[in-house]
């Protein structure tokens, strides 16, 4: 069946109008985009085991001073044992006073390696407290950064969206706008035709 040129334009025109009005049909953001991606929450890092401790240097070997501390060498037989007991006697006091002194040395360098030992031990387990509560904390200070990098990732995703939206609702606000105008100017010219034929 032939229709006619206002029939055409008509059903045109209705084609025209629908497609216009849903396309100026204003739409809600969640019809649009996609949900919002939540931020992800990181498993705790991986604790790395502590590296072997490495040993320390073997302490001074103290048996060979505790055993000489007198210093007296075993006296000879004869003239010459008899003068060295004579000497010693007269010497008693300044030997005697040197034995006392050599005693306490010995006990001063034995309990001098003792508190060494001892210092020692205490700092490192003092150091090794002080070192655990650092990488507990710098693995926090870690995962915090992680959580919100992923954090930034899921917003900046989001705004890419939600800006792709609006630009493609203004671009067809403006394509719109820019067909609805063409429609005008035509049917400006089609009264224009009518009214100078009429």
């Amino acid at each position: 069946m032939l229709k006619t040129r206002e029939d055409v334009a008509a059903e045109l025109q209705r084609v025209r109008d629908s497609v216009r009005g849903r396309a100026l049909h204003p739409r809600e953001a969640r019809e649009v985009l996609p949900a919002s991606r939540s931020p992800r929450v990181r498993e705790p890092l991986v604790q790395e085991t502590a590296p072997e401790p490495v040993a320390p240097p073997a302490r001074p070997e103290l048996t060979d001073v505790n055993a000489h501390w007198r210093a007296e060498a075993p006296l000879d037989e004869g003239l010459k044992g008899g003068l060295a007991r004579l000497l010693e006697r007269l010497l008693a006091p300044r030997l005697a006073a040197q034995v006392t002194w050599n005693a306490k040395q010995v006990r001063l360098d034995n309990e001098i390696l003792e508190y060494v030992d001892a210092r020692l031990a205490a700092t490192h387990q003092h150091y090794d407290g002080v070192l655990g509560q650092i990488g507990r904390h710098l693995g926090e200070i870690d995962e915090r950064h992680m959580i919100l990098q992923e954090e930034l990732v899921a917003h900046v995703h989001d705004l890419v969206k939600r800006i792709d939206l609006v630009l493609a609702e203004a671009e067809k606000g403006r394509l719109g706008l820019e067909h609805g105008l063409r429609d005008v100017r035509s049917r400006l010219l089609l009264l224009e035709e009518r009214l100078g034929r009429g």
